[in-house]
């Protein structure tokens, strides 16, 4: 039976409260806040039938406002990187926050992830908009969003459709952080990756795109299971710390299966389906420093963020696969499923 509980709301330094629900239908349990859409908990069983929270998160709002690291947060408008911070499209030019080295990361500092967003319950999940406005971030055109979480068996599904009134690129993307052997595990060095996408972006070293490579042979090669240890000792993972690269997959627009993580530790998978042309694959390299769950300090390598989206710097590299740019009249649409299991 399927159990949505309105849970006590939290004060925002900044004025106002933050929403929180929590939807549970047995299998799966996740809470959700109405800053930033974002999951503050996700609770999947293990092979002995305990369940656990599986995802990083905070206890305040004013600790998600204080940390850098996007903790279960919607990236928005563009989730990922843009040179510069520069757009340019039908003959107009565009400017964007620059807050990662010389890039607009994540839609800017004040992005999607610090945005206070209207909540609702449905009947299987909760349902999110959120108004951007023209110029927000840089962003041409006003934007109009709506993020649905709903629950289904032992799956999580993630919807998110928006529109705008001026032609702008949007991709949204999810960025929780998962430790399958649960929220007070250290590190992810025992977790178990395996990916189906055949291609990859090799990127300068501020992480823009530089072509599409082939997986296969190369240190992002993870069609056969692999241990996430090997993100410290692959040498083409060095200059990152680790994986945080783009997958690309040729779904055309199609819901496709990306990969698996899993856990040899507590035995919950996690598999995950998308209509995105591409997934951030991300071992939270730079997670260190940031404060979480009971007065925490996170560190580096304790998680697994696995990002679908557009491609990174896409809407100024028309070579890449994807249709980043939304004229008026037309709807973006995110489709992704993250499907939970035991081994």
């Amino acid at each position: 039976m399927l159990q949505i509980t309105t849970l006590e709301p939290w004060q925002d330094p900044r004025g106002g409260w933050v929403e929180r629900i929590r939807v549970d239908n047995g299998k799966v349990a996740i809470e959700v806040l109405s800053l930033g859409g974002i999951i503050n908990a996700l609770w999947t069983e293990d092979n002995q039938g305990q369940r656990d929270n599986i995802v990083l998160g905070c206890d305040s709002v004013s600790d998600y406002l204080k940390q850098p690291a996007y903790l279960g947060a919607i990236a928005g408008r563009y989730s990922n990187r843009i040179a510069n911070g520069k757009l340019q499209y039908q003959g107009n030019h565009y400017q964007l926050d620059i807050n990662q080295a010389t890039n607009c990361l994540h839609g800017g500092a004040e992005g999607f992830h610090l945005k206070h967003w209207h909540m609702q319950a449905l009947e299987d999940g909760v349902r999110l908009t959120l108004e951007s406005p023209d110029g927000d971030m840089g962003f041409p055109g006003n934007c109009t969003v709506q993020l649905d979480y709903r629950l289904a068996d032992n799956n999580l599904l993630i919807e998110m459709q928006a529109s705008v009134d001026k032609a702008c690129p949007i991709s949204l993307t999810q960025h929780s952080y998962f430790n399958l052997e649960g929220a007070d595990s250290l590190t992810n060095a025992e977790h178990v990756i395996q990916v189906d996408a055949k291609q990859y972006l090799p990127m300068n070293e501020v992480g823009i795109p530089t072509s599409i490579a082939a997986t296969t042979g190369s240190d992002l090669d993870l069609a056969q299971a692999t241990a996430f240890a090997v993100q410290t000792q692959r040498p083409a993972l060095a200059a990152t710390n680790g994986f945080d690269h783009c997958y690309v997959l040729n779904n055309a627009e199609q819901v496709s299966r990306f990969g698996c993580l899993s856990s040899p530790k507590t035995g919950r998978t996690m598999t995950i389906y998308t209509n995105q042309p591409g997934v951030q694959l991300y071992g939270a390299n730079f997670l260190e420093g940031a404060k979480g769950f009971d007065g925490r300090i996170y560190q580096s390598h304790q998680a697994v963020c696995i990002e679908p989206q557009m491609l990174p710097d896409s809407p100024n590299q028309a070579d890449l696969p994807g249709k980043p740019w939304v004229e008026p009249g037309q709807v973006y649409r995110h489709v992704s499923r993250y499907e939970f299991g035991v081994i």
